[in-house]
């Protein structure tokens, strides 16, 4: 049923960008282990071995705490369909933020109206794999929340970033996320 690949072929690529949500997954050596759910446009396939997402403004900042001090990622895929399928990535992460060099090149592979955007969390890719999926149940996509993005619009710039520095700069165990480094 599961089958693992060395990286991420065009056909799995395609599923990646076909699904409406996915998921992160990581942890450190002590302390909690973090699963986020993601969604909105913010997921790209860069490379056969490099992929990433646009990370946003939220309550926490858990995956760059993480990486900081692990560096081991889990992105999972799951369709919602009647084509069952589960795609896990892993792999290492890094954050880039906007003050690196390589940022304005990333983010112009992702939707420039994305309000409160705070980083971008990339992975070296070391394995792929695939599972039936045949107990994932068969969902509609309602519609795309776009709250998130509003909320960050009207606070303006200033307010997120005071708000970043407020909530974001350690886990909720304390490690440090470099946020504001």
């Amino acid at each position: 049923m599961a089958e693992f690949f060395d990286e991420i072929s065009d056909k799995l690529a395609d599923f990646i960008a076909d699904q409406p949500m996915f998921f992160t997954a990581t942890a450190c050596a002590t302390g909690r282990i973090n699963l986020s759910p993601k969604g909105m446009d913010t997921f790209r396939v860069l490379g056969p071995k490099l992929c990433g997402y646009l990370d946003l403004t939220g309550s926490g900042n858990e995956t760059a705490a993480h990486l900081k001090h692990d560096g081991r990622l889990t992105f999972m895929f799951n369709s919602f369909t009647r084509n069952p399928m589960i795609l896990r990535l892993y792999g290492r992460g890094r954050v880039v933020r906007p003050h690196h060099t390589e940022f304005a090149a990333l983010a112009a592979q992702f939707p420039a109206d994305m309000a409160g955007a705070r980083q971008i969390v990339l992975m070296d890719v070391e394995s792929v794999q695939t599972s039936c999926g045949y107990a994932v149940p068969e969902m509609e996509l309602k519609t795309v929340r776009p709250t998130l993005v509003k909320w960050a619009e009207t606070k303006g710039a200033e307010t997120v970033t005071e708000y970043q520095a407020r909530k974001n700069v350690t886990s909720i165990d304390g490690f440090p996320t470099g946020l504001m480094d």
